[in-house]
């Protein structure tokens, strides 16, 4: 499976907070989080030390028990929940104030737009679901087809199809970064940014 094999292939920990999750938590009061594709568990660690109750999901179960681990290795252990889910059959049950989909792109097929919007479904009143997705081709991706399409964040809003009256994008836009690869190497990015807010009545 191609995930459990990129895990373990990663010998050690290095995985930092992806920015535009900590720039939209950042002001936010603390509450409960799923981190969807939680991966290394940098996102997941990085929240639960700025007091987020937070949900750690990944298809792959090294993965998950290293995330497990780190929390525990760090005394985190009562802030970070880790659960194997494959996306497609199953998902985490809970209520959440955010969830979290950072790059969340794979090369097998996934209804990606039916998962994200039961985690929108799982948004309390006023909670937000953000998704960050690739807007180009990093040197160091493990996809480097030409041809790759990488959706914009209207097409996404449009894919997810998501009732107004109850949900609204409160941020849809496509920032340019410096970004640095797993070798050093660095690169300008873009990402492509949806954040949706679940209706508070």
């Amino acid at each position: 499976m191609f995930w459990e094999r990129h895990h373990r292939a990663r010998r050690t920990w290095d995985a930092g907070v992806n920015p535009l999750l900590a720039e939209t938590a950042a002001p936010l009061r603390p509450g409960t989080a799923l981190d969807l594709g939680c991966g290394a568990g940098g996102d997941a660690i990085w929240l639960a030390r700025h007091g987020w109750h937070v949900t750690a999901v990944d298809i792959s179960a090294t993965a998950v028990e290293r995330v497990r681990e780190r929390a525990r290795d760090l005394g985190l252990a009562d802030l970070v929940t880790t659960e194997r889910h494959d996306l497609a059959r199953s998902f985490p049950a809970g209520r959440y104030d955010l969830v979290s989909a950072q790059y969340f792109h794979t090369p097998f097929p996934l209804l990606r737009a039916q998962v994200l919007r039961t985690a929108a479904q799982a948004l309390h009143p006023g909670g937000l679901l953000l998704i960050v997705d690739h807007g180009s081709t990093a040197p160091w991706s493990w996809n480097q087809d030409p041809d790759a399409h990488y959706p914009t964040p209207a097409e996404i809003a449009a894919e997810l199809d998501l009732d107004p009256a109850h949900w609204s994008v409160t941020r849809a836009d496509m920032p340019h970064r410096r970004a640095t690869g797993p070798a050093g190497q660095t690169a300008t990015v873009i990402d492509n940014v949806l954040l949706v807010r679940r209706a508070t009545g």
